[in-house]
C-alpha cells in the first residue's frame, strides 16, 4: 500500500513538472512574439529550428530582434523568476512563515544601496558591470551583517534573525534615500533601477547569471528533505540527525547569493518571492522535493508575463507590475495569517 502511494505521488509529481515545462516552453514562444513588431509563433520556431539547422533561416531582421533583443531579455527574466522564487520557498520554508521573502533579511536594500554608490560615488568609474557588481556586493554585506548581528552563542534564532533582517532593511532604505536625495542627474537611472527592467538585458547578462543561479538552484533543492524535517521543529530535526544550525547557515547564504545574483542585472523586483512560492504551495503540496523545482518553474513563467505586460503598456519598470499582483496577494496572506502556515 505504501509503495503505491510513492508510485502514484511519483507520477503526479513527474506529469506537474512535464505540463510546467512545456507551459515555460510555450510562454517563451508567445512572450518572444509580442512586441513593437508582432512576429507570428509560427515565425519563432522556425527561426529557432534554423539555429539548430532544422529548418531555414526567416530575415535578418527578424533574426536580430528575435536573437539579439528577445530572447535575452525572456531568457533573463526567466533565470530572475526562478532565482527569486526558489530564494523565497528556501525562506518560507526555513521561518515557516508565508510572509518571507528574498527581501526579508535585507537584501534588496542592501542591493539597492550597492547601485546607489556605483551612480552617485563612482560616477567616473561607471560602466557596464559597475552596478550589478556593486549591488552584489552590497546584497551580501547586508546578508553577512543580518547573520552575524542575530547569532546568539553559534546559534540563529530564526525570530532574532527576521527582527534583524527588518531593522537592517529598515536602515539602508534610510541610507538609500539619503544617498537619493544626493543623486543630482544620477537619480533618474537610479530610480529606474530600484523598479526592476529587463529592457536593455543581453545574452551576456545572461550568460553571467545563468551559473550562480543554476548552482545554487540544484545546492538548495538537495536540502530539501531537511527542510521537510524542520518544519515539524526544529528539535524532531534533530532526532533525524539533522544539524539544524549548519543548515540554517547554508541555506541563507545559498538564498542570498541567488536573490543577489537576479537583482543584480534585473534590479530589485518585489514580491514574486513572496507570491509564488505560496501560490505553488497550494498547487502541489508543501513537499519541498517538488515545491522547489515547481516553484523555480512557475517563478519563470510569472515574471516572463509580467515582463511582457510592462513592455506591452510603454516599457514601465516590471517591479510596478509585479507590485499590483503582490500587494493584494500580501494583504490576502496577512488576513490569512490566523489560519496557520502549511
Amino acid at each position: 500500500m505504501r509503495e503505491a502511494t510513492h508510485l502514484r505521488k511519483f507520477i503526479q509529481w513527474k506529469l506537474i513538472m512535464v505540463y510546467l515545462v512545456a507551459i515555460l516552453c510555450l510562454t517563451v514562444v508567445l512572450a518572444t512574439a509580442i512586441g513593437p513588431v508582432y512576429i507570428s509563433p509560427q515565425e519563432i520556431v522556425a527561426l529557432i529550428g534554423s539555429k539548430l539547422q532544422l529548418c531555414e533561416a526567416p530575415s535578418s531582421v527578424i533574426d536580430i530582434i528575435i536573437f539579439d533583443v528577445r530572447l535575452p531579455r525572456t531568457f533573463l527574466a526567466i533565470l530572475v523568476g526562478i532565482a527569486l522564487a526558489t530564494a523565497g520557498t528556501t525562506l518560507q520554508g526555513l521561518f515557516k512563515n508565508p510572509m518571507a521573502d528574498p527581501y526579508v533579511i535585507g537584501i534588496s536594500s542592501g542591493a539597492a544601496v550597492g547601485a546607489a554608490l556605483s551612480f552617485t560615488v563612482l560616477p567616473q568609474f561607471f560602466a557596464i558591470y559597475t552596478t550589478p557588481f556593486m549591488a552584489f556586493l552590497g546584497a551580501m554585506f547586508a546578508t553577512f551583517l543580518v547573520y552575524n548581528l542575530a547569532k546568539v552563542g553559534g546559534r540563529i534564532p530564526i525570530d532574532t534573525l527576521l527582527l534583524t533582517g527588518l531593522a537592517i532593511s529598515l536602515f539602508f532604505s534610510a541610507f538609500l534615500s539619503f544617498m537619493m536625495y544626493r543623486a543630482g542627474h544620477d537619480l533618474n537611472r537610479l530610480f529606474f533601477w530600484l523598479m526592476g527592467s529587463f529592457r536593455i538585458a543581453d545574452w551576456t547578462d545572461v550568460a553571467i547569471t545563468v551559473l550562480p543561479i543554476t548552482v545554487c538552484s540544484f545546492l538548495i533543492y538537495l536540502f530539501a528533505k531537511d527542510l521537510n524535517a524542520m518544519l515539524l521543529g526544529e528539535e524532531s530535526a534533530q532526532t533525524l540527525g539533522i544539524n539544524v544550525e549548519n543548515v540554517k547557515k547554508i541555506l541563507l547564504v545559498l538564498a542570498a547569493v541567488i536573490t543577489a545574483a537576479a537583482v543584480a542585472f534585473a534590479g530589485t523586483i518585489g514580491f514574486v518571492g513572496l507570491i509564488i512560492p505560496h501560490i505553488t504551495r497550494i498547487l502541489v503540496g508543501p513537499d519541498h522535493r517538488i515545491l522547489f523545482p515547481a516553484s523555480a518553474l512557475v517563478g519563470g513563467i510569472f515574471l516572463v508575463w509580467a515582463d511582457t505586460l510592462a513592455c506591452v503598456l510603454g516599457e514601465i519598470p516590471v517591479g510596478i507590475i509585479t507590485a499590483f499582483f503582490g500587494a493584494p496577494f500580501f494583504i490576502y496572506l496577512l488576513r490569512k495569517r490566523k489560519t496557520g502556515y502549511y
